[in-house]
């Protein structure tokens, strides 16, 4: 298991952050990834699902996508990954079965995540592989972006058209 300073863990969710730079500028919820093994990204990835109507393509799904073909392995073992937000059931499985042993977010997810918040699918006990879980790393970064992506999203809607 790799052990990373609060030097690096910061600077690899600034990546992950810059991932999500690339959803607000296509109008996806703001969520980004990286995937790190012997100190190198291997995988990124961010939300996708409005840009081509796939409603898997999420930041870890699609990191982990990059990070299998780079490593040309489904197993994604001495890994690392860094992901803005509590990943929710879906990619919590997808963290599971790709093997990758730990993961660290920024801000929790209350209403869909999958590791802590309403579900601990990484960590339960029942399942084969257990992922270590770390959180909390640039989390107001993390949530900011979020937030104002929703309250943005919000008045838009509410915006009488003309």
């Amino acid at each position: 298991m790799a052990i990373f300073s609060e030097e690096q863990k910061n600077y690899y969710m600034s990546q992950a952050l810059l991932e999500a730079q690339k959803s607000l500028e296509k109008n996806e919820i703001p969520i980004g990834c990286v995937i790190v093994k012997n100190d190198a990204i291997i995988g990124r990835g961010h939300n996708a699902r409005e840009e081509k109507q796939r409603a898997i393509l999420h930041a870890e799904i699609m990191a982990i996508n990059q990070a299998n073909a780079l490593e040309g392995n489904w197993r994604l073992l001495d890994t690392t990954l860094f992901v803005t937000i509590e990943p929710c059931v879906m990619c919590s499985g997808a963290i599971g079965l790709a093997r990758i042993p730990q993961v660290v977010y920024g801000a929790r997810n209350k209403k869909f995540g999958g590791t802590s918040s309403l579900y601990q699918i990484l960590t339960d006990e029942r399942l084969n592989h257990r992922v270590r879980v770390e959180s909390g790393i640039l989390e107001k970064e993390c949530a900011t972006l979020l937030q104002t992506f929703f309250k943005q999203k919000r008045a838009l809607q509410k915006t009488p058209k003309k």
